[in-house]
């Protein structure tokens, strides 16, 4: 799947994209014994986002205003995460702290709402939307049916996993508790999803916390990655594949070779034949429990959602992987490409041959999230942006986009 049909415009699908019901809307969506609950909380309930009270905020629901948005900015299809707030949680869930025990239950029942909510969303627009659908890591038997009812209903974009920052009192992700839930993942066929954002630790709202957050929240976010190698979890379930999504790309090379070297360093530590140093409890028992070096499993069962990819990322795309980065435009968020998409893709890959662009810009995550290209193909060869025009380099970007992929002085991160 090139993701390319029309002999002069790219098939492209936005593996980066955001959605919610608006508040009130979630309640027919919630078993009817929690209505009563959910009254009370909406009645007192106070948005603290801003662009969720925006004009603008139906981007997030109205399925008509999306689709013509998107396809005027050249976008033919699309990965939806989360975005609005789901019934009983106090912000967007992927920013949501860990439940305590007496909320435990009211947000699952609010990720159901939000999972059924999305399905029927998806259905409007049928071959061009794949859900990602929640779940809540405190009770893995419960988050093991709903991957079975989520995936039944139509949301084939996966599992959004959620993060276990220090303090949250969850097993860590490497634990053997979650093989369940990577197991009905792999038996399923849909990915699992690590978007970031989701598994930083409240820092508080100083300035100087906000600022930590930035430089952190992405580090937090890879750590699934390394958990769920070191754990086993794709040696114990060989067909589940790992998404890490808004996180950036340009991390990935240098990051894989820290786990190998870590990896042959405590497994050669560990043998039994020179198990004399500090260092052999590190590595015991790694051997078996991961087998492959890091590396070898991120080529064969991880993709990164490189939204809004960026021109210093793009000569990196050989040891990332070329079928492994999927495009992600971050719609409707401020900080996405939204609607300079075409002049982004410009700004990243002009002069990238052009099997390449088709790959990254859509073929890849038609592959991955099950897209039928057969549907989206003659779409994008009456919306899609030109081979010609993304050729093309960009001399400057729009005065007043607020995208980073246009961010002057870029450069590769630590992580």
């Amino acid at each position: 799947m090139s993701g390319r049909r029309s002999a002069d415009r790219y098939t492209v699908i936005s593996a980066d994209c955001h959605a919610g019901a608006d508040l009130l809307d979630y309640k027919p969506y919630l078993d009817k014994r929690y209505h009563d609950d959910f009254d009370a909380w909406a009645a007192s309930y106070v948005n603290p986002y801003e662009d969720l009270l925006a004009d603008t905020a139906d981007r997030n629901w109205n399925s008509d205003r999306r689709l013509a948005e998107l396809e005027a900015d050249g976008i033919v299809a699309e990965v939806v995460f989360p975005n609005t707030i789901p019934p009983f949680f106090p912000s967007g869930s992927l920013m949501a702290p860990t439940p305590t025990r007496e909320e435990f239950e009211l947000r699952w029942a609010g990720l159901r709402a939000h999972n059924r909510w999305l399905a029927d969303f998806c259905s409007l627009a049928p071959g061009r939307r794949a859900g990602v659908f929640q779940i809540l890591l405190g009770d893995v038997e419960e988050a093991v049916k709903e991957i079975g009812r989520a995936t039944e209903a139509g949301l084939h974009g996966g599992l959004l996993l959620p993060g276990t920052p220090p303090g949250s009192g969850l097993p860590e992700l490497h634990s053997a508790s979650y093989d369940p839930i990577w197991a009905a993942c792999a038996e399923r066929g849909v990915p699992v999803n690590h978007h970031a954002g989701s598994a930083s630790p409240p820092l508080g709202d100083e300035p100087a916390a906000r600022a930590v957050y930035m430089v952190e929240t992405t580090w937090f976010s890879h750590r699934a990655l390394w958990h769920l190698v070191f754990g086993g979890a794709f040696r114990r379930h060989p067909a589940l594949r790992l998404v890490l999504t808004e996180q950036g790309s340009g991390w990935i090379p240098g990051v894989l070779r820290m786990l190998d070297y870590y990896h042959g360093r405590l497994v050669a530590a560990a043998d039994a034949a020179t198990a004399r140093t500090a260092e052999s409890k590190f590595g015991a028992g790694l051997a078996d429990s991961v087998g492959r070096a890091p590396s070898e499993v991120w080529r064969s069962n991880c993709f990164v959602g490189a939204s809004f990819m960026r021109p210093h990322e793009v000569p990196l795309r050989d040891r990332i992987g070329l079928d492994k980065i999927m495009w992600g435009s971050d719609y409707p968020h401020d900080e996405g490409t939204y609607p300079y998409t075409r002049e982004g893709l410009r700004y990243a890959f002009a002069g990238v041959p052009r099997e390449e662009v088709a790959a990254m810009a859509g073929g890849n995550a038609a592959r991955v999230y099950g897209f039928d290209l057969s549907v989206l193909d003659p779409i994008a060869a009456e919306v899609g942006p030109t081979v010609a025009e993304i050729a093309e380099p960009l001399p400057q970007p729009p005065p007043d986009a607020t995208s980073p992929v246009f961010a002057r002085g870029a450069s590769v991160r630590v992580w």
